[in-house]
């Protein structure tokens, strides 16, 4: 590397992220750093399912679909220009599930992927196939190769009875509206880290936590058996930046996962949740936003504009995370 702002050469920046925001945040992340640099994404699998026989990755296709220009700029997910015949002609069938809405162009991804890990080609590979048609800039990381799935324990909105749902159900079919009682990832004893987000984590100059869900985005992929322990020898710095502004989540579900786990909903809390590296955490830098404070022993933290408005706006939290922890040439 070499000094002066925005002349690091060669800098690696590994993040790790969730759907929509997470997306938003790469984006950021591109344009905050040199054209040389290399950057490295490990993407949630908590949110995948199968449906309709085919195996649905949300935060990976956000992620590429965002980065590759042909995601759906009104709703921040989804292909753009989609058209929604294949869905209409499921729900004349009365086929199951009817809640979560599959587009035409989307599922022609899912078909791709499905037959490939059909084949025996492990996601993270097959996430790379996929990425070459849309060259996203960014090396799209699975946290895991395996099988791992978010369920949400509720109360049934229909029987009152507690049971565990899919997170996507919850999410999407519920809008969330039903209490979290806990959380539980299915599949994640039996699985492994995928090893290319073990190496994007161990030649790091830097780890960032994007500002998606502290609960079933972060959280997911850092209790990925491996996961931790990676986290904790990386060499460069981890930096984390909040997703909590003014006491609320700026988006998503992040203010009812973190009720559900018995954390504070505020800047401070989550750094908390996080801990610092120093005491067996994750953390050696923290972001939180203009006016919000956060008191974390072993953490530096810093307080900047944390909406991200514009790419530009989020290149400067990117630069602000970067120079937190020293590395200012950025």
């Amino acid at each position: 590397m070499s000094g002066g702002r925005g002349t690091i050469s060669g800098v690696k920046v590994t993040v790790l992220v969730g759907g929509v925001g997470g997306a938003r945040f790469l984006q950021g992340v591109l344009a905050a750093l040199p054209a040389d640099a290399d950057v490295r994404a490990v993407v949630n699998v908590g949110d995948d399912i199968w449906l309709h026989g085919l195996r649905v990755c949300p935060d990976l296709d956000t992620c590429m679909y965002t980065l590759g220009g042909g995601i759906d700029t009104a709703k921040g997910w989804g292909r753009d220009d989609e058209t929604w015949s294949v869905k209409a002609e499921l729900e004349a069938y009365g086929a199951d599930p009817t809640w979560f809405g599959l587009g035409d162009r989307d599922v022609a991804t899912h078909l791709v992927r499905t037959r490939m890990l059909r084949a025996g080609y492990p996601l993270s590979q097959v996430t790379e196939a996929l990425c070459r048609r849309w060259a996203p800039g960014v090396a799209l990381i699975p946290a895991s190769d395996d099988r791992i799935e978010t369920h949400v324990v509720i109360d049934d909105p229909e029987t009152g009875e507690r049971r565990a749902v899919h997170f996507q159900e919850w999410w999407v079919r519920h809008h969330a509206e039903p209490v979290a009682h806990g959380f539980a990832s299915v599949g994640r004893d039996q699985a492994s880290a995928c090893p290319a987000a073990l190496a994007a984590i161990a030649d790091a100059d830097a780890v960032l936590l994007a500002p998606s869900n502290p609960v079933v985005s972060i959280g997911t992929i850092v209790d990925v058996p491996g996961m931790r322990a990676a986290l904790a020898q990386a060499p460069g710095p981890v930096v984390g930046i909040s997703p909590i502004i003014d006491g609320h989540a700026v988006r998503g579900m992040a203010e009812a996962c973190l009720s559900a786990v018995g954390v504070e909903v505020s800047a401070e809390g989550v750094a908390r949740h996080y801990g610092a590296r120093a005491e067996g955490g994750l953390l050696d830098g923290w972001l939180v936003h203009s006016g919000d404070t956060a008191d974390v022993p072993g953490v530096a933290v810093r307080s900047v504009p944390l909406l991200m408005s514009d790419a530009e706006a989020t290149a400067a939290m990117v630069r602000e995370a970067l120079d937190v922890v020293g590395l200012a040439g950025v």
